[in-house]
């Protein structure tokens, strides 16, 4: 019972504790008997606590304390991780507060927190922090405190009562890298007011109560309630922040720490931790003589640098003993291999002890000397010995003792001896604590530990006293201890047999190399004279020896050494060598790093690690085969398989490799792009080199001199390759210049400056490394000297993010998740795992292992695993991956149609989860286009009793898959742009907007008589599914909307009968959903195993479906019984012919033929009663994503832009009479080249006309009879950038980031002209601000450096209209006055000379990104231009800073040209007016955020402005009035009144809405 309850006390010294402890309480402060106070401390009865407080006062904060428990050599032992100390600093005064926390491995550690203290400052002992007293929330001070970078000092009048949390464990953890053990003592000195302290596990937010925790699942995250004892009282129904402070422990940057008040929805980056260390590859570092066996044999426990390794031979699993800083150096078990011994290389050395089955750290003690060499236990672990070198290298020799270890003491340094002579290994013997034995160069000594001291005594050698020992051993058995006798074995292959009793050698013998007699027979070894061979390491068991050689050769003799019975061979020297404690197994080491395995009985060996022998460069993952290949600066280039981590294959860099005899410097960079068809490759002189290896022999295609700078980085990032192919990204010509090339031609793009990007620093940026971000982002990441990561723009270089102090010392590599949500970075040995969106107070989380530089950090292709390397090999697990995946199941158990449905009908069938989302080779899946913007939280209908009408959309998402249907019977026309469904009469042009949809739609489907529309569309702000909507032709309304598919829906189709209606997911979710197309019930569900491209309902038997994927058909068979239905599936592969392709697409055609499209262009013909493919034809070079059949012809729409229509008359014949046909070829009748892929297309039943979609966001009529195509429906490919209108407002012109300017008829928004500049980079910036006048097209072109040019295009024909390709244009003046700022907005309108007393007739602005307007007056045919104001708007600083920021955006008011309205990044999010006149502000309307887009109403005074949430607000000026719109797929950043005021132009990304304006 008394042993019972000694094992528990440990448990039971944390249960009392928990949930929380009440530290006042429990000591009884109020008696002073197990705390103490000092100088002025008295109690204070608080108003605003209603409760008694402590009030410590005093001048010297060190002389009026309140400290628990009463002295020093007593201990609070409270192991809470969170302490919480409610207090309020007084005013105008410092004060100081000390932690006195006790670490794992029994260090005192002071954490101390003050006003008082400028900066964090840390030693090894004491961890000081600087604290932010704030204000009142409302103050001048509390704005003062959010804004200003020099917080700390002197609390504010209006200081409030504070509840700090500082999370204990995950300080030490973090800055000085030790374990959290408890809490040992608490000093609060003057001058402030405590009311108590509390210890606890859990994490305690004030704000929340418990009904929210059980509704809100924060409780899953680690978030509870304030329990009412540490609570402070609130009056009823207001908020706790508005009376009190919550102070959390903050990193703000990696070197320094500050405690202040945080937001009150503080969050972090989850999960956390977000990364698992898994597996490593690598062995020794600093030596590879230490592995050693564990738990019987079943474990090999060696080092790997920094970290200890310990491995399960059954399974490969591996466990990780970290702490150490440096290269561990030695290691050494006690007899049963509970205690763990490991020492590391410094100056001292370091020693850790652990306790091996639970892998904690016992304690950690300086060794006394430096970079210890060797370590050994006796056998019951109470004694450690250890040697090594001083600091003027003479060789020490430590005996420790470690028997207080196992019950939390110190290891106690017994005795400690200087000597001149040589040790190479030292062992304890197994019978006697006391005594040593040690061999050398030139010496064999016997130590031993007595009254303090430790003496030695040579071994009398005689002859052999020249010899270099290396290893030795005792003899197994059981003799007597003295008589034992000691093996030791010598670099000339000697092996001396040692009396031990008396002090004298035995025996000697000799190994000596392999005479060869026979040329297929070997001769035994023997001791005889000659040339020996050198031992590396010797091991003896009860019945044989084992010794390891630098031959390579790993041998097993008898005691006797008669002959050699068991050999293991190897290419390099062995290092060590151990037997397995049940003597069935041998472990060995090599000096190149490999550990292995002989199995006595089988004769079996197994290699357990290899490794790189020096430092890894780079790698690369090949995701299909699940292969890892590395180059590392041993001249070596390994593959690895990524599962087990085993070597597969080892290539010399010398031997198996001829390169291109190119580049005369040393090689920096080398990449390929994402399709394998270029190679690029750079060298320290500053060439650059592209290579096509699109071909079996590759070639160069290009060589470029002095582009790469000299002084750039070398490794994996000096290159990058954007996602797409089309940009390459390299440091040069200088290390300040980021240069984008055509990665196609290495024809130079855009330049970018990283050096003056940075507006707020003193030294000049250099570039360090590069790293492109998912497509289609359009992102570039860029590292600097200065430990930043700058993010931007990659088309027109402007600066998007900057993220300061990304580690204390470069960054050496970085990378982007695929799906560009997380980025890694690497730096101080350390990796970091950042959320790409910031959206967090604490955006990153650090790991640690490294001992040296990491080299490359990357993503697995499924993004399931992180891989570093640099000293060696780490696979890490990215848990932000299941995270998504626990919660999509959490998400999927909420109540909604779909789940009720499958309740009640139990008929879902869930195959099996996908190991992976990696996209598959096939353009037919729906990606959505990437948006920054956020929808709508209020969703608010449009109204026609509104003042804005939506009249027309111009544009069509090319983006969808299968987003446009026509019934030619009918003549119903649908198509979707953005989030908005159109349908269109194709006679008048007149369009209806059905809304609702909350993303971008991806595809459509219509039945058979054109009464029933289905669209689809992601998931909504608050759905866990996506949504298809299922709409009544006739009644213009939905009637229902179905939640099933977790990403994006890519196909639907109606069956012959419309009575079935299925819908499949993407490549992510892979399920296939069979409805009741009359009440829109789930009948079945299926997952697949593998992506699905499309499906498609058979036109001639009812209830036949099919759909393909990789290499196979599925021919589905639903079989209806009532309210019961069933499935049959047949899945038939591809024919060898066809190869490793992916079917994309298909269609049936009438006569039982079903036609298939692959990814390799060919078009394969199926016989659906046989289920069998009879015939296939080469269609086109590219990916058949579109087919469609009607009779014997057949229509295929394709990636290489191509439409073609095909005659299939022998089609039919060749399947009914086979080899007798009397034809078996098709003929292709006709072929268009469109602008893009085709994503959809629908013919009448003749295939002589029909519609066709392209990526291009073209919809064209194409007629085969007259061989045409015509533009139906035409918008822009990018992002829209500006709308300008003539005069007589008959015509507008848009111009957009595709690098076109479009001129469209107002009355019939049909296209006129397009004008397409060739170089998309220069054109997306400067084609921004065209001007219509009367006798001219005006333009204000605006470059990246903020230089205004002013152009006039001169007609010469002295027409009216939009016909300006017979102008001519002429840059007259350049402005600089914004220079380095982008230009967002000009503006220009006539004035009267005499108005601003200022001459000219044209007033004008210029708006730019640093919040800066210029207003100007020109008079253009006198040459006159002159600045008549400058307004600079402020805006606030601090880590709440949008990025990328809101446009800086001014007009003239049409109602008073002397007003100006201004919205952009500020203080406040709001509409400002500004006098011309006064030269001050006048008005401001709030706004709920920061607007995008602005226009002013020439007709009313009405304003509209866009948001980044997809909204647009228009504000009646006169009454004061808001409407809030709807209907945008993306933030409004665009919105424009035409001259007249009746219409409203608003763009949301290449969507173009036009509103007709009501009367107010």
């Amino acid at each position: 019972m008394l042993l019972l309850l000694f094992l528990l006390l440990p448990v039971l010294a944390v249960l009392w504790q928990h949930p929380y402890l009440n530290v006042f309480k429990h000591f009884k402060v109020e008696e002073w008997k197990r705390s103490t106070k000092e100088g002025d401390v008295t109690t204070y009865m608080d108003k605003a606590l209603k409760g008694t407080v402590y009030r410590i006062s005093g001048a010297v904060p060190a002389s009026n304390y309140l400290q628990l428990p009463k002295t020093s050599t007593q201990s609070l032992g409270l192991t809470g991780r969170y302490l919480y100390i409610l207090f309020k600093p007084a005013p105008a005064k410092y004060f100081v507060v000390h932690l006195d926390v006790a670490t794992e491995d029994s260090q005192v550690v002071r954490i101390s927190f003050s006003n008082l203290f400028k900066e964090f400052k840390s030693t090894a002992t004491w961890l000081q922090f600087p604290f932010i007293c704030e204000a009142a929330k409302g103050s001048n001070k509390h704005l003062v405190c959010l804004c200003s970078p020099d917080l700390v000092g002197l609390a504010p009048s209006s200081v409030r009562w504070t509840c700090l949390m500082l999370d204990l464990r995950y300080i030490l953890s973090l800055y000085l890298n030790r374990g959290y053990s408890h809490l040992k003592s608490v000093k609060l000195c003057a001058n402030l007011l405590v009311k108590n302290l509390f210890t606890s596990d859990l994490l305690f937010d004030p704000v929340v109560t418990f009904s929210e925790v059980q509704q809100s699942r924060r409780a899953l995250h680690g978030v509870s309630p304030m329990p009412r004892e540490m609570a402070f009282p609130v009056p009823k129904g207001e908020n706790w922040h508005d009376f009190y402070d919550y102070v959390r422990y903050v990193l703000l940057s990696f070197l320094s720490g500050v405690l202040y008040r945080i937001p009150v929805d503080f969050q972090r980056l989850l999960p956390d931790p977000i990364l698992k260390l898994r597996k490593i590859i690598g062995f020794g570092g600093y030596t590879t003589r230490w592995a050693l066996w564990a738990a019987g044999g079943s474990v090999v426990v060696y080092p790997c640098h920094a970290l200890i390794i310990a491995i399960a031979l059954d399974s490969g699993k591996q466990t990780f003993l970290a702490g150490h800083t440096d290269k561990v150096s030695a290691l050494a078990f006690n007899g049963n291999n509970t205690l763990l011994a490991s020492a590391q290389i410094g100056q001292p050395s370091m020693m850790r002890l652990w306790d091996f089955p639970t892998g904690k750290c016992l304690c950690m003690f300086k060794a006394g000397m430096h970079s210890v060499s060797c370590l050994s236990f006796s056998y019951s672990g109470g004694v450690l010995c250890g040697t090594g070198k001083d600091k003027h290298g003479k060789t020490v020799v430590v005996v420790w003792n470690t028997i207080q270890v196992n019950h939390g003491g110190e290891a106690v340094m017994l005795a400690k001896a200087h000597t001149d002579v040589d040790i190479h290994t030292i062992k304890i013997a197994f019978f006697d604590d006391t005594r040593m034995v040690s061999c050398g160069r030139d010496n064999v000594r016997l130590w031993r530990v007595r009254s303090g001291a430790l003496r030695s005594c040579p071994v009398n050698l005689g002859e052999y006293r020249s010899l270099d020992f290396t290893d030795l051993d005792f003899e197994a058995g059981q003799c007597e201890p003295d008589d034992r006798t000691l093996f030791v074995c010598s670099r000339s292959g000697h092996v001396l047999e040692i009396d031990y009793k008396n002090v004298a050698v035995r025996n000697a013998r000799r190994l000596m190399p392999t005479e060869v007699q026979h040329s297929h027979r070997r001769e035994k070894q023997t001791f005889n004279s000659g040339p020996g061979i050198a031992l590396n390491s010797i091991c003896l068991s009860s019945s044989f020896c084992a010794t390891a050689s630098e031959d390579g050769y790993l041998r097993l003799w008898p005691l006797d050494f008669s002959e050699v019975f068991l050999e293991a061979e190897h290419d390099y020297p062995l290092s060590s060598v151990r037997i397995s404690p049940d003597n069935l197994k041998v472990l060995c080491t090599t000096a190149t790093g490999n550990v292995g395995c002989l199995d006595i009985q089988s004769k079996d060996y197994c290699t357990i690690m290899r490794s790189h022998t020096d430092s890894v460069s780079a790698f690369s993952v090949e995701g299909s085969q699940k292969q890892l290949v590395t180059v590392s600066q041993d001249n070596t280039i390994r593959i690895w398989n990524l599962e087990s981590m085993q070597q597969l294959f080892c290539f010399s860099v010398e031997t198996h490799f001829i390169g291109f005899k190119l580049h005369r410097g040393l090689i920096t960079g080398l990449t390929f792009s994402p399709d394998g068809n270029f190679m690029y490759s750079c060298c320290s002189r500053g060439t650059l080199a592209l290579y096509n290896c699109a071909m079996q022999k590759s070639h160069i295609v290009r060589v470029l001199a002095n582009v790469v700078s000299p002084d750039a980085g070398h490794g994996p990032d000096a290159l990058s390759v954007s996602c797409d192919g089309q940009l390459l990204s390299l440091v040069g010509p200088s290390q300040y210049i980021v240069t984008l090339m055509d990665a196609h031609t290495l024809d130079e793009l855009l330049r970018i400056d990283v050096s003056i990007l940075d507006l707020d620093s003193t030294a000049l940026d250099a570039a360090m490394r590069l790293c492109f971000a998912p497509f289609p982002l359009g992102h570039l990441l860029v590292t600097t000297s200065s430990q930043k990561v700058l993010v931007l723009d990659a088309k027109t270089g402007r600066l998007i993010r900057m993220i300061p102090q990304v580690h204390k010392q470069s960054c050496s590599s970085l990378a982007m998740s695929p799906d560009a949500r997380y980025l890694l970075t690497a730096g101080d040995r350390a990796i970091k795992v950042w959320d790409y969106g910031m959206r967090f107070d604490v955006n990153s989380q650090v790991f640690i292992g490294h001992s040296e530089p990491i080299r490359q950090v990357r993503f697995t292709p499924d993004q399931r695993q992180v891989i570093s390397v640099g000293d060696a090999i780490f696979l890490w697990d990215f848990l932000g991956v299941f995270a998504e995946e626990s919660s999509k199941n959490d998400a999927s158990s909420t109540e909604c149609f779909f789940c009720s449905h499958l309740l009640e009908s139990g008929k879902e069938n869930k195959g099996s989860s996908p190991e992976s989302h990696v996209r598959p080779d096939c353009y037919r899946h729906f990606s959505p286009r990437f948006k920054a913007s956020v929808p709508p939280k209020v969703k608010t209908a449009l109204k026609f009793n509104k003042i804005l009408k939506l009249k027309t959309v111009i544009g069509y998402n090319g983006n969808g898959r299968g987003n446009m249907v026509w019934n030619p019977d009918t003549g119903f026309f649908a198509y979707s742009c953005g989030c908005v469904l159109i349908v269109e009469d194709l006679h008048s042009g007149a369009q209806q907007h059905w809304l609702g949809h909350p993303e971008e739609i991806s595809t459509l489907a219509v039945n058979h008589d054109a009464q029933v529309l289905a669209s689809a569309s992601g998931q909504g702000s608050g759905d866990s599914r996506c949504q298809i909507r299922i709409w009544s032709v006739q009644d213009k309304a939905c009637r229902k909307v179905l939640f099933h598919h977790e990403t994006q829906v890519q196909a639907m189709a109606y069956s012959r009968d419309d009575r079935l209606f299925v819908t499949l997911g993407d490549y992510v979710d892979r399920v296939l959903a069979l409805w009741n197309a009359h009440t829109y019930d789930l009948m079945s569900s299926t997952c697949f195993s593998e992506p699905v491209h499309d499906v498609a309902f058979s036109l001639m038997s009812v209830g036949h479906l099919a759909c393909v994927g990789k290499g196979t058909v599925t021919f589905w068979l639903t079989e209806q019984q009532g309210a019961d239905i069933s499935l049959k599936v047949h899945k038939v592969p591809v024919p060898d012919a066809v190869g490793p392709a992916e079917l994309t697409s298909l269609c049936y055609s009438t006569g039982c033929l079903l036609y298939t499209g692959t990814n390799t262009g060919q078009i394969c013909a199926w016989d659906t009663e046989t289920n069998r493919c009879f015939m296939t034809w080469e269609a086109v070079d590219g990916e058949i994503g579109i087919l469609q059949c009607h009779g014997n012809r057949l229509v295929s729409g394709s990636n290489t832009k191509k439409i073609q229509l095909w005659s299939v008359l022998a089609v039919q014949e060749l399947r009914v009479k086979g080899s007798s046909a009397r034809s078996s070829s098709v003929l292709l009748e006709q072929e268009m080249t469109l602008d893009g892929t085709i994503v959809s297309a629908m013919f009448d039943n003749c295939m002589d006309m029909g519609i066709v979609g392209t990526t291009a966001g073209t919809l064209w009529y194409i007629n085969w009879a007259e061989n045409t195509s015509i533009r139906l429906i035409s918008g822009h490919k990018n992002k829209v950038s500006e709308v300008a209108f003539s005069p007589q407002e008959s015509h507008f012109a848009t111009c957009g980031e595709d690098g076109s300017v479009r001129v469209w008829s107002l009355a019939s928004m049909e296209l006129v002209v397009q004008f397409q500049v060739l170089n998309q980079v220069i054109t997306t910036n400067h084609i921004d601000h065209p001007i219509w006048s009367n006798s001219c097209l005006e333009g204000a072109r605006a470059d990246q450096d903020g230089n205004l040019l002013i152009i006039f295009i001169l007609k010469k024909d002295g027409t009216h209209g939009p016909s300006v390709a017979h102008g001519q244009g002429m840059t007259f003046r350049v402005l600089t006055d914004h220079r380095s700022s982008p230009i967002h907005v000009i503006q220009c309108t006539r004035k009267q000379r005499s108005e601003l007393g200022v001459e000219g007739g044209d007033l004008w602005l210029a708006a730019s990104a640093d919040r800066r307007v210029s207003v100007w007056v020109s008079d253009w045919m006198k040459d006159k231009c002159e600045l008549i104001d400058w307004l600079s708007f402020p805006a606030p600083t601090g880590p709440e800073v949008p990025s990328p920021l809101p446009p800086s955006l001014a007009a003239f008011c049409p109602w008073d040209r002397n007003i100006l309205a201004y919205v952009g990044y500020g203080l406040q999010k709001e509409i400002l007016f500004y006098s011309l006149q006064q030269k001050q502000v006048i008005e401001t309307i709030p706004l709920p955020s920061f607007a995008m887009s602005l226009s002013l109403s020439p007709a009313a005074k009405i304003i509209v402005v866009g948001f980044s949430e997809r909204l647009l607000r228009l504000i009646d000026h006169k009454v004061r009035t808001e409407q809030d719109y709807v209907g945008h797929d993306d933030a409004v950043g665009l919105c424009h009144f035409t001259p007249s005021g009746k219409q409203l132009f608003t763009a949301s990304y290449n969507e173009i809405l036009v509103w007709e304006v009501n009367d107010p």
